[in-house]
């Protein structure tokens, strides 16, 4: 089935739909990871985007349960260069066109993936449309300037938890704190569209996780009495983000706080800093990251499409980390708080293990 994708800026492409009819809008990205396709479309940050894969070939080891990054799809399209629906690998228990249509994401194959990635690093990310159904390309490139940007927009309210929950080999109702064993550290996750990696690496190195919705306010927050605060991942622009940044300004002072990806950028507002938009963003598997502290770099997953400008932050928040490819912010931490975030994924899922000390790391100013 014939589809066109039409970007905000006139470009054009055209491919195949592997999942059915469809019309969707969203902002157009590339992720230059080989693997884990799976954990990309389940990973809520992705809320709002359509995403290309610049690996040529997508879907050949298939779909599982296990590798599931939250409980559905989260972004708005997939567009990749051939699409393998026969997949080869043990551990598969589908394929990735039926486990699309399971969520009514489209699929799009038969693009010239690298023309269309070359293209965004030129231009920057931007708004686009998907259709199988509208042939006129004018007719889809004015939908694509109309339809809303990132810029400004709440999508955390969109893929934060309805309900508090604890986590136990996967999301368990109830109070988790209350049934956690003696000598476990209580951490409470504020949801801004978790990863379950991350809830997983927390449990595994010794923590009871309390998983909140970002709605939740500092003093109940508080009166559960945790040992040390999560601030997850999540979608879009970080100053769109209703009420958080004032939560986390009231815990600041009270209790240790790790921040990743939107977290960190959270953090950064929180300190009085400012977050601006990446051109194309960072999204792949092998971004490199260099800790200034001891000259290290970590080979690091990643997805973001906007940063905190380390122009903008007081003198009490210290650079840790800077992104090799373009010098930006990867890394901070407050001198007086006892807070630190990142800007890329240490849980990986995909992407490198490299930074999976980052967790031991809270751990370790949780038991000061």
């Amino acid at each position: 089935m014939k589809a066109l994708i039409a970007l905000e800026d006139g470009r054009t492409f055209t491919g195949r739909s592997f999942t059915g009819p469809v019309d969707t809008v969203g902002e157009i990205v590339f992720n230059t990871s080989m693997t884990g396709y799976q954990e990309i479309l389940t990973d809520p940050s992705y809320r709002g985007q359509i995403v290309t894969m610049t690996f040529p070939l997508i879907g050949n080891y298939g779909v599982n349960e296990e590798d599931m990054e939250s409980s559905a799809i989260h972004l708005s399209g997939l567009v990749v260069r051939e699409y393998q629906d026969i997949p080869s690998n043990y551990r598969a228990s589908g394929n990735l066109g039926d486990f699309l249509k399971r969520f009514d994401i489209p699929g799009i194959e038969g693009i010239d993936t690298r023309a269309l990635t070359r293209h965004i690093r030129k231009a920057g990310a931007m708004r686009a449309v998907i259709s199988t159904t509208d042939p006129v390309p004018e007719s889809l490139i004015k939908k694509a300037r109309a339809a809303a940007g990132l810029v400004g927009r709440d999508l955390v309210r969109e893929v934060t938890c309805a309900a508090p929950y604890g986590w136990n080999n996967g999301p368990a109702e109830g109070d988790n704190f209350a049934s956690s064993v003696a000598g476990r550290y209580k951490v409470v996750a504020i949801d801004l569209g978790i990863k379950f990696n991350q809830l997983r690496l927390l449990s595994r190195k010794g923590c009871a996780v309390q998983v909140v919705p970002a709605t939740t306010p500092a003093a109940e927050i508080l009166a559960m009495n945790p040992d040390g605060i999560f601030l997850s991942n999540g979608p879009g622009d970080p100053e769109g983000v209703e009420g958080v940044v004032e939560t986390v300004r009231e815990l600041l002072p009270r209790k240790p706080v790790f921040g990743i990806c939107l977290g960190h950028q959270i953090l950064g507002l929180a300190y009085g800093g400012k977050t601006y938009k990446l051109k194309f963003g960072h999204r792949g598997g092998n971004q490199p990251v260099k800790a200034l502290e001891t000259g290290k770099v970590d080979i690091t997953s990643q997805n973001h499409g906007f940063c905190v400008d380390p122009a903008t932050l007081p003198n009490e928040v210290e650079m840790t980390h800077i992104n090799l490819n373009d010098n930006s912010l990867e890394g901070m931490r407050h001198k007086k708080y006892c807070s630190f975030s990142v800007q890329y994924h240490p849980e990986y899922a995909p992407g490198p293990h490299d930074a999976e000390h980052l967790f031991d790391h809270f751990i370790a100013i949780m038991k000061k």
